[in-house]
């Protein structure tokens, strides 16, 4: 078995073949690292959440992190991580677009509202809290893997 570097091609093409991974964005005092289910497209990450703690860390501190992975057979892995910058797609009309867009491209997952859509504590009085769609966009992509 041999340790190697993944080309940034080869990262974005692991990306593109993936859903899951986990985002860490900056707290207070330590990272702050959940479970997400994304969507790429050409150089973006996107992304559905609830209101809480990491969008409210996301919006305070753009930076973010997203790292994916993949375990195979023979203690054979691949890892790839993504640093990029938090865009929140409001719900505006000029950002009304590409908050579709984002929408049609996780949509085409299977249970793609998990587990963002599950919120700890409602706001409103109705129950539902408002849907948050971003994207990460991706400044730099390293991986690594196992082979």
């Amino acid at each position: 078995m041999q340790l190697r570097e993944m080309g940034e091609q080869d990262c974005l093409a692991f990306l593109a073949g993936h859903t899951r991974g986990h985002l860490a964005c900056l707290g207070e005092k330590y990272p702050y690292i959940v479970p997400i289910q994304y969507a790429y497209e050409k150089g973006r990450l996107f992304i559905f959440s609830m209101p809480g703690l990491k969008i409210d860390l996301l919006r305070a501190h753009s930076p973010a992190c997203v790292q994916v992975e993949e375990f195979g057979e023979n203690r054979t892995w691949k890892s790839v991580l993504v640093q990029g910058t938090y865009d929140e797609l409001t719900d505006t009309p000029a950002r009304h677009d590409e908050r579709i867009h984002a929408w049609s491209l996780l949509q085409k997952q299977p249970f793609w509202w998990e587990p963002g859509s599950f919120a700890l504590n409602s706001e409103s009085e109705d129950g539902l809290a408002p849907s948050i769609f971003f994207g990460i966009s991706i400044e730099m992509v390293s991986g690594r893997q196992v082979v």
